[in-house]
């Protein structure tokens, strides 16, 4: 099984092997391709919404046991990662509810995120700091379907399904997010 980190994956690979019982091969292969498949990506997604690395990774990994224990109840699985990335979005609303983060320290995991990849080893200038500020001004519901859209370009159906919300709410949000947006950054405080 390919990780993200070497802990990632420590959790879910323990819940497999503990499970016996009867078509759990059949589901474990499922998984461990859906794992290698999406786990990078939705670690990705959890950082953003995450303040470090490691709640991240834990987060994912919770999503794909939850997923894995209710897989016998899926009956489309073609509609696996877009439930997995609703997983993990809600893991994450819980996990900042409960005040394990704080997403004004968001701007903290949004650097280290970026210094991680070496095309991103150039210092931010101050109209990326500008945006981030703006988007963290917005909505919760604004932020997640404009941070899908547009860096997980992901399409108005797939953000619908993620979030539970209709394709056009999704327009919505991201309309509304984008003028916001743009007032902000234009027009200033």
């Amino acid at each position: 099984m390919i990780t993200a980190a070497p802990r990632f994956g420590l959790l879910l690979a323990l819940e497999l092997a503990a499970d016996r019982s009867e078509g759990s091969a059949e589901r474990r292969a499922a998984l461990i391709e859906l794992f290698e498949a999406e786990g990078r990506a939705l670690v990705r997604l959890a950082r953003i919404f995450t303040d470090d690395n490691n709640a991240a990774e834990d987060l994912v990994q919770e999503a794909f046991i939850r997923f894995y224990r209710s897989m016998s109840g899926i009956h489309d699985l073609s509609k696996s990662a877009a439930y997995l990335r609703s997983i993990v979005l809600n893991l994450c609303r819980d996990h900042n509810r409960r005040g394990l983060m704080s997403l004004r320290h968001l701007q903290t995991s949004i650097d280290d995120f970026l210094a991680d990849r070496p095309d991103d080893l150039v210092v931010r200038n101050e109209q990326q700091a500008e945006v981030i500020d703006a988007l963290l001004a917005l909505s919760v519901r604004q932020r997640e379907c404009l941070v899908l859209r547009y860096y997980s370009d992901m399409s108005e159906a797939e953000i619908a399904e993620t979030l539970g919300i209709s394709p056009n709410s999704v327009k919505t949000h991201c309309r509304r997010g984008m003028e916001s947006l743009r007032r902000s950054l234009v027009e200033g405080p």
